[in-house]
């Protein structure tokens, strides 16, 4: 891992040994799948920029570290805002590692883009759950995080889109 993903990970076990218990089960379920899901996919795309030599991943792949670390940083900004607790990094890491591909290195353009392809349809789907969810004021940062699912929407279906014309272009053999 290099000091970018570091502090990502740094930044997780600062705020998860510094908050209290969690809130709302729905909420902590967001933070937890949507901050672990933010990682996935930047060591996944890490991967790519090592593994692959198609300029059309490469650039897909500096895309997805790039929007996904700043949804990761606004995210951690709430859930510390609103004192909810994020997973540790050893979570985090087990749940990036079960995403990372294990593939040949002639197949890894096809593996990653049918990787990014069930990876933004799972995040989609999570992220339109936190969206439609009725807040309870009463529950801290719920009402921060169904703003921020669906702010996040619109950039999540155009990286789906993306990863679907990638996944046309490097079809599996």
């Amino acid at each position: 891992m290099d000091g970018f993903t570091l502090r990502h990970l740094a930044l997780a076990v600062a705020l998860s040994t510094s908050m209290g218990t969690a809130f709302a089960a729905t909420s902590n379920d967001f933070v937890d799948n949507a901050a672990a899901g933010g990682i996935s996919e930047i060591e996944t795309s890490r991967l790519a920029l090592q593994k692959s030599s198609s300029a059309d991943v490469k650039d897909f792949a500096n895309m997805m570290i790039t929007d996904h670390s700043k949804a990761n940083d606004e995210l951690a900004a709430i859930a510390q805002k609103n004192d909810i607790k994020v997973p540790d990094s050893t979570t985090l890491v087990k749940q990036a590692k079960e995403k990372i591909l294990d593939m040949r290195d002639d197949s890894f353009d096809a593996a990653y883009a049918n990787n990014q392809v069930k990876a933004h349809e799972d995040t989609i789907a999570l992220f339109k759950k936190e969206a439609d969810t009725v807040t309870d004021d009463q529950v801290k940062g719920a009402t921060e995080l169904k703003g921020f699912a669906q702010k996040m929407l619109p950039a999540l279906q155009k990286h789906l889109d993306m990863a679907k014309k990638l996944q046309a272009a490097h079809p599996s053999k």
